[in-house]
């Protein structure tokens, strides 16, 4: 007989641990591929061009496969969806390794992708199922955190592995595929996600009943549009950096990638600052601060100025993480959360393949200034369709 999944008011429990871990090792593969473009173009002799469409088959898949990961993942339940995802990582990190030509490659990389987009329904799902409402953002946060680490980890393991090392690039896959592999067995011993209520379960305050309500319509509207004003930015940040600002690309590398270590702190901590003021109001505070932050560097002279303004960005954007997660599993009725959180993925997935072609040719017409001035106004548009159009009790 299967056990029901651990709920109650301790924070620190080994199902959390796994999330944590497990979020921390399915992000890890995500920038390699991108990190190593240099070294694959000149082994395969690829075009710019063809290093784009290895860039952009991976998201495409994303894409296509949110809804159906997250409808499975309400039928099948979170415990096997993760199982299901860390073998597809597995797999794509061992066919990267072997790869011969850029089919497989490509091949391998896209089933890596696949495997966060099975991964996010299952593990959020499983997360707020696990805690009371008061713990929930905590919770997030830490879990949050944890796809931090993972997007700084893939970068920093190339750069340390290929660059100081001396490694071939197929020799890190293969040496990554070690913790998926592990990751498969932490999921193993984690407690069922069953629930003893059946279907006619009371819902607690603050548990949606039904799906598609304006509200939730309306917070995918502003988590489209606040993917749309991020995407435009993050597309040219580096350049910008170093044709309008002047700086080295180590320098704005780091700078760009800034954000995924500031939220090594500012995912819990926004967590539980959301729990004790409330995920929306929370949420609305941080963003707001952020998108303060984040017109105000691209308005200022002094690149020193323009640093410290976008790290307090960055780490005020990661404080909203845990709240907005949350957020949907007010949103969306308990039974049918993994497709909410599969919703939640979806925006910023379209959005992504959208974003650049709009920001860059917005950069030729009108100049780098004027698209990230743009996109902060985008910004802002997404935080007053939160505050007026997204209701939660």
């Amino acid at each position: 007989m299967s056990r029901s999944v651990e709920k109650g008011t301790r924070l620190l429990t080994y199902g959390l641990l796994v999330m944590v871990v497990s979020h921390t090792l399915t992000h890890v593969f995500g920038g390699i591929h991108t990190a190593i473009f240099g070294i694959l173009r000149d082994e395969f002799s690829l075009t710019l061009k063809q290093l784009g469409l290895i860039a952009a088959i991976p998201p495409l898949c994303q894409s296509l496969l949110a809804i159906p990961t997250g409808l499975l993942s309400d039928r099948v339940g979170s415990k096997k969806m993760l199982l299901l995802s860390f073998i597809f990582a597995a797999a794509g990190a061992i066919l990267a390794g072997l790869a011969r030509n850029p089919l497989m490659l490509v091949i391998a990389v896209s089933l890596v992708y696949i495997n966060t987009t099975i991964y996010h329904p299952a593990s959020y799902s499983y997360t707020t199922k696990m805690f009371t409402l008061g713990n929930r953002s905590k919770a997030l946060g830490l879990h949050g955190a944890g796809g931090n680490l993972g997007h700084a980890t893939g970068p920093l393991a190339v750069s340390l592995l290929v660059g100081v090392l001396a490694w071939q690039w197929r020799r890190v896959y293969l040496a990554l595929a070690v913790p998926m592999i592990i990751g498969i067995i932490m999921v193993l011993f984690l407690k069922s996600e069953e629930d003893e209520e059946d279907e006619e379960r009371t819902p607690v305050k603050g548990e949606a009943t039904k799906f598609l309500t304006t509200s939730l319509l309306m917070f995918l509207v502003y988590t489209a549009l606040r993917s749309m004003g991020g995407s435009m930015i993050s597309s040219f940040l580096v350049l910008y950096l170093q044709d309008v600002r002047g700086m080295e690309i180590a320098l704005a590398s780091f700078l760009a990638s800034s954000t995924n270590l500031t939220g090594l702190i500012a995912a819990p901590a926004g967590g539980y600052l959301a729990s004790k003021f409330g995920d929306k109001r929370w949420l609305q505070v941080s963003i707001f601060i952020a998108y303060s932050f984040l017109a105000l560097c691209f308005n200022i002279p002094g690149n020193t100025a323009f640093i410290i303004f976008y790290v307090l960005y960055g780490f005020s954007n990661t404080l909203g993480m845990a709240p907005r997660n949350s957020l949907i599993a007010q949103l969306t009725p308990r039974k049918q959360r993994g497709l909410g959180y599969a919703l939640l993925f979806l925006p910023g997935s379209i959005v992504g393949a959208i974003a650049p072609v709009v920001a860059g040719y917005l950069a030729e017409i009108i100049g780098f200034g004027s698209i990230f001035n743009i996109a902060v106004g985008v910004n802002f548009l997404s935080l007053a369709i939160l505050h007026f159009m997204v209701k939660v009790e």
